[in-house]
């Protein structure tokens, strides 16, 4: 099976996922709050389900060998990426609010969620480097991303402090990876019973990821958001130019399959929620933030495949 047949087979079953929770909210059969109860279940169990399952799996000392190359492989990635969306969301918009937006996104993809469920079902093989490769953005996110762009400056007259960072790093993610990891290597045998609880919460992450689009996607005003252009010239940066120019760049400088995929596949992601989520609760207008998200996620069910098949021709690199 070419890797193209294999990721529009999934987009298929993401986009049938997504109209079905739009379907269902529009109905009415989910509550109004569905999309914040769907958001909880995939962060705080699901998720973190198949991430210990992946580090108990894999976090052997042999494989700890080869995966330092890849966090490093992700930070350079991700300071590069903030230095070019901090140029690039300068040039986006005057206004300081939808600037900081702009510049979220271009920096950071949605490669948490979404990018989690695409390369456990696409790239299983490299599930355990991706999680590696990604946890140096996670970092960027928490200590710059979210308290420099996304929360209000005027919001109770204070930022999020560096202790309340490093508090935001201990998430269940990255509790998940800490206690996966001290399991594999002390050899900690787990009851049957519990190990197959966790691979059932495992499977979970793709339909609750894919409802949340849909269920965020039914309460949008369209006609609030369709008129503004910068959503189209941000998601097709996002989705197409970024990815595309660094499949190019590995073309001539040689790396790793894992550090390739990894860096491809979470440039590809779509524009994430946090844009929305964040500013929202602190009552900002997110009607163009919501825009780029439902956009993006849409308009991913082609880019996503047309960049994989791209780096499978160019490079080689198929699953």
């Amino acid at each position: 099976m070419t890797i193209l047949h294999t990721t529009f087979n999934q987009m298929g079953v993401l986009f049938t996922l997504i109209l079905a929770g739009f379907c269902l909210t529009k109905t009415g059969i989910l509550p109004k709050n569905t999309e914040i109860v769907l958001a909880r279940l995939g962060n705080n169990l699901f998720m973190p389900a198949a991430v210990l399952r992946v580090f108990i799996e894999n976090c052997t000392p042999d494989r700890l060998k080869t995966v330092w190359s890849i966090f490093a492989a992700g930070t350079g990635i991700g300071l590069i990426m903030v230095f070019i969306a901090v140029f690039t969301g300068k040039r986006c918009t005057k206004d300081p609010y939808l600037r900081n937006s702009y510049t979220y996104v271009l920096s950071f993809s949605n490669f948490g969620f979404m990018g989690n469920a695409v390369v456990s079902a696409v790239f299983p093989d490299i599930f355990l480097e991706y999680l590696t490769f990604t946890m140096p953005l996670w970092i960027m996110v928490n200590f710059w991303g979210i308290p420099y762009l996304l929360i209000p400056a005027d919001a109770g007259g204070h930022r999020r402090s560096v202790p309340g960072r490093l508090r935001a790093l201990a998430n269940p993610i990255f509790l998940a990876m800490t206690a996966g990891a001290a399991i594999s290597l002390l050899q900690i045998k787990l009851p049957s019973f519990l190990l197959s609880a966790i691979t059932v919460s495992e499977g979970c992450i793709f339909p609750i990821s894919m409802l949340l689009v849909g269920t965020i996607a039914a309460g949008m005003d369209y006609r609030k958001v369709v008129s503004v252009k910068n959503i189209y010239i941000v998601s097709f940066l996002r989705l197409i130019v970024f990815p595309m120019i660094f499949i190019g760049f590995f073309s001539f400088i040689p790396a790793s399959r894992a550090v390739v995929v990894c860096t491809v596949c979470s440039l590809a992601m779509p524009l994430g929620t946090t844009t929305v989520i964040v500013p929202g609760s602190y009552g900002k207008d997110t009607s163009v933030a919501a825009g780029m998200a439902i956009f993006s996620h849409l308009a991913s069910g082609i880019t996503i495949p047309f960049v994989f098949y791209a780096l499978d021709k160019v490079l080689g690199m198929g699953g």
